[in-house]
């Protein structure tokens, strides 16, 4: 793997955390175990993603978050919970996958992971308040597997077509900003109509 597509799978796997971090470091520590994603020399320390535990409680956490985010309100307030923990995860995960031997960069690295993650779990985040606010339920079911499609699609590709990473990156940022301007606009709206009016 190139330079350019290893900084696509860093990238598509910490924007992918900050919707679903859980998932992502199920499917990296597989990916790792059966050889698809090399891990750095340098960051060995890393291959703990790949242990069957690691994998094992990923999946737990990710089957519960699949249903966690299927309910009104108990989305946010998983999302809530994991505002601190998603960027650290996309953080770490950028890590296990960048061969980053200088500290400088190892820094770096860790912070745009951690950006990346922290900005699309703020779209998911932002979105999804607005949909709660919605009186019917099936919206936020329906936004909830939209989102369980696109981040596995987008994880299927991004590591079994390494190549793709950069669009699936690029994609994924548009997508990201597309989601906090909707967001901002409907919440913005929203505040307008339960304000008093004079």
């Amino acid at each position: 793997m190139g330079a350019i597509e290893l900084m696509g799978v860093a990238a598509s796997l910490s924007l992918l955390a900050g919707w679903r971090l859980y998932a992502c470091v199920a499917a990296v520590g597989i990916a790792m175990r059966v050889g698809l994603l090399d891990l750095p020399d340098k960051i060995a320390a890393l291959d703990v993603l790949a242990n069957p535990w690691v994998i094992g409680v990923a999946a737990v956490g990710a089957i519960a978050e699949l249903f966690a985010d299927k309910v009104m309100w108990l989305d946010t307030l998983w999302d809530g919970v994991h505002t601190l923990i998603r960027p650290l995860g996309g953080a770490l995960l950028a890590l296990a996958v960048i061969d980053a031997s200088d500290p400088a960069w190892q820094v770096a690295v860790f912070l745009l992971g951690g950006g990346a993650a922290l900005l699309s779990h703020g779209a998911k985040a932002g979105a999804r308040a607005a949909v709660n606010a919605s009186p019917e339920p099936f919206s936020n079911m329906a936004v909830s597997t939209a989102e369980d499609v696109a981040s596995l699609g987008g994880l299927w590709l991004v590591l079994t077509q390494p190549a793709a990473a950069v669009g699936v990156a690029v994609f994924l940022v548009v997508v990201v900003v597309v989601l906090l301007i909707a967001s901002w606009r409907m919440l913005a709206a929203l505040r307008r109509w339960m304000s008093p009016r004079a």
